[in-house]
């Protein structure tokens, strides 16, 4: 099946439909990030398929969808590691080394920016900001746990604590 065929199952139509309840009737793409939210943790990433049947699902144009999923860096376009490493890059973290953070993680990891390790355990990516400027360089890992003055060392610390952790 390629990414275009992407087919709601049962029990993804049931999940949908107890987040669309949140909403009145006549909001229910209010409902679209959740549902995306929702693709992800069943697939580990939103397919072009899957923004597709979505948009469907909700009754909203598939662009609508997608103007959802590039904006933020929460949904994986593509399979990503087991570790998503999201590097905050903009101008405040770039001025306290987040652009070095970056490019420590990728030379450390033998990726290019955006990449994922041969292992398939680390996606190492740009962030826009995290909101924690006076902590930089900070970082998301699987944006959900930030970390912050993230120096080389912390840097080479975190990724040894993570391949501890790693699902083999």
């Amino acid at each position: 099946m390629s990414s275009n065929d992407y087919v709601l199952s049962d029990a993804t139509r049931a999940r949908f439909a107890r987040e669309v309840a949140k909403y009145p009737a006549e909001q229910k793409q209010s409902a679209v990030m959740a549902c995306l939210s929702i693709v992800q943790q069943e697939q580990g990433f939103v397919s072009r398929g899957a923004e597709d049947a979505i948009a469907a699902y909700l009754g909203m144009p598939a662009i609508a969808v997608y103007e959802v999923t590039t904006f933020y860096n929460m949904y994986n376009q593509r399979p990503v590691g087991q570790f998503k490493l999201n590097v905050c890059t903009n101008l405040p973290c770039q001025l306290r080394d987040g652009q070095k953070a970056l490019a420590h993680l990728c030379h450390k990891l033998g990726v290019e920016e955006g990449g994922t390790t041969a292992d398939g355990l680390f996606t190492v990516q740009k962030s826009e900001c995290l909101g924690a400027c006076a902590d930089s360089p900070v970082m998301l890992v699987n944006d959900r746990q930030m970390c912050s003055f993230m120096s080389n060392a912390r840097l080479d610390e975190l990724v040894d604590v993570l391949k501890a952790q790693a699902k083999n």
